[in-house]
């Protein structure tokens, strides 16, 4: 029976050793190389014996208590006046006595005590002395440790440095504990009453509904006297912890402790897919109202458009109108009678000038319509650039740069947005941001007025650039059509040609006005558009990086959670 009571436990020490090994993996695959050293030290010691860990403050007895507890009658561990270097040991079963130094910090004791088959004990330094590689204890042995025996001074239990590092081991790592109150000689027993009522309280604060507390005598103990206390515990060692029960135990607990370390993970990246969520609506966001700025940016080139033709269309009828009237036979006989006689241009002087003044006409009134309305434009792009600006500046932080496992994430993210604030700023500050060689067939024309206007605030001289073109080059030429048209005319025969051609160059002059025009201002506002998007793309990478990084860890913590549920739901069966 024993047999195939030890098979099973290795069968089921060999499965959690590979659960334990995905989370190492995914420990090391986050990066976090403190986590990663305690998931490593919990997996080695899987098959070690159920592991005591003696805490407390310097002073407090803790030596003297594991010297008393193994009752070897000799000094196992170190007992002195003065607090003893920050060595820890770690007291283990051999079959004879011998000293394994690990490191300078670190050492093992094998001793060949009966105890010592079943458990480990591990003696640490005080947990209120400046010591340099205090770590040891934290990164070692709490997390892999099966039971905390938390020793204080009888007559003084509530120090807060000691109760802080009882946070730490219950609230972080919820490690089974018990209390000691340790040299119960020296207090009075109204003292013992009230201090073990008190710890107890405490304990009952902390979150521990059931605390076990004693009070031990360790000079009593190795003298040899009655009453120091030390039979209780033993008891309680032998009805909870030996007796054939402290590897399954300790299995529970690795097991308890793996999924401790797991959902710490699981909170670090519910923060994290939070974050990739924030950010992720934050570009989004950048994309709709961008979307919505261009769309707002195009009506008005639109409508800028439509008031441009509404004027082109008032001066051209009135010239089509006056060119109808000059042509008609009257006005014809009336215009040359008067040329014959006076000083009344004749008929074809009449339609040179009639083209000339369109000209001016067209030129003088389009560009002064163009800059009432360009005006309006250039302050809805500013404004798309602004609220860009606010929006980067307004991105929520929600992964701290000091958070315990991922502050490297929460740091590279950091950086990234930052990097994207300061380019974005340097890209609105610079005048080649706004401007377009394709808006202009001389760009040299503009370029003093642009360097004085600089970044964002040359966009209203880029804009207003546009009414100094001449007309003829954004209607493709129609007046020098008109002019030919008009040259040609000689005789009466020709009157209705010379109206329908008008007409027709006016017609399509119109239609490349708008087109030319909308073109333009629409492949500039675009142009604009992909250039504010191209400060993102490190912003984009990162996103990109991220959401392939949040799967593959969140799917193997999925994983890890759902072995170690079904390993302890096989074990409790």
């Amino acid at each position: 029976m024993a047999n195939l009571i030890d098979a099973g436990l290795q069968a089921d020490r060999a499965r959690l050793e590979e659960i334990i090994k995905r989370l190492h993996e995914l420990t090391i695959r986050i990066g976090h190389e403190e986590m990663a050293r305690t998931v490593s030290d919990l997996r080695n010691r899987i098959f070690e014996p159920f592991m005591f860990v003696i805490v407390g403050e310097v002073k407090a007895g803790k030596s003297s208590f594991v010297n008393a507890l193994l009752a070897t009658g000799e000094e196992i561990a170190k007992a002195a006046p003065q607090p003893m270097t920050d060595t820890i040991q770690q007291i283990l079963y051999g079959e004879e006595r011998r000293e394994v130094t690990v490191n300078p910090y670190l050492k093992k004791v094998f001793l060949p005590v009966e105890i010592l088959r079943e458990i480990a004990i591990v003696d640490t330094p005080g947990t209120n002395t400046i010591v340099e590689h205090h770590q040891e204890i934290t990164e070692q042995f709490i997390p892999a440790s099966d039971l905390i025996v938390f020793v204080f001074e009888a007559k003084n239990p509530y120090r807060q440095s000691a109760w802080d590092f009882f946070q730490y081991i219950h609230g972080d790592w919820r490690k089974k504990t018990i209390f000691v109150l340790q040299q119960s000689d020296l207090a009075t027993p109204q003292e013992l009453e009230v201090n073990l009522a008190g710890v107890a309280e405490k304990a009952r604060q902390e979150g521990i509904a059931e605390p076990r507390v004693f009070a031990v005598s360790a000079r009593d103990e190795q003298l040899g006297q009655e009453d120091t206390g030390f039979a209780p515990l033993r008891q309680f060692i032998a009805d909870n912890i030996t007796g054939g029960r402290a590897p399954r135990l300790k299995l529970n607990n690795s097991i308890l402790t793996a999924s401790t370390i797991n959902e710490k993970i699981a909170d670090g990246l519910l923060l994290r897919r939070r974050q990739f969520d924030a950010d992720t609506a934050f570009r989004t966001d950048i994309q709709t109202t961008l979307d919505e700025q261009v769309a707002q940016s195009n009506k008005q080139v639109d409508l800028m458009v439509e008031n441009l033709l509404l004027t082109y269309d008032g001066i051209t009828r009135a010239k089509l109108s006056e060119l109808e009237s000059g042509l008609s036979m009257f006005g014809l006989v009336k215009r040359s009678i008067a040329s014959t006689f006076g000083s009344t241009p004749g008929p074809k002087e009449w339609l040179e000038n009639l083209a000339r003044d369109l000209e001016t006409d067209l030129n003088e009134k389009l560009r002064a319509r163009l800059n009432e309305n360009v005006v309006d434009l250039a302050e809805t792009i500013q404004q798309m650039v602004k609220t860009i600006d606010l929006k980067i500046r307004g991105s929520q932080t929600i992964l701290s740069n000091d958070h315990e496992i991922f502050s490297s994430i929460a740091e590279r993210r950091e950086n990234v947005l930052r990097d994207l604030q300061d380019q974005f700023n340097r890209f609105v500050g610079k005048t080649e941001s706004f401007t377009d060689e394709s808006l202009f067939a001389d760009r040299d024309s503009i370029a003093p007025n642009l360097a004085a206007g600089g970044g964002m605030a040359a966009l209203g001289v880029i804009l207003m650039a546009l009414s100094t073109l001449p007309v003829v080059d954004v209607t493709g030429g129609v007046l020098t059509t008109i002019g030919v048209i008009f040259a040609g005319f000689s005789t009466r025969g020709k009157r209705k040609r010379i109206v329908q051609g008008f007409e027709r160059e006016v017609t399509e002059g119109r239609a490349r006005l708008a087109g030319e025009l909308e073109e333009k201002l629409k492949v500039y506002i675009g142009t604009l558009r992909r250039r504010i998007e191209a400060n993102f793309s490190r912003f984009d990478e990162m996103l990109d990086r991220e959401e392939k990084n949040l799967l593959i860890l969140e799917g193997t913590h999925r994983e890890v959670r759902e072995e170690l549920d079904r390993l302890s739901g096989d074990l409790n069966v």
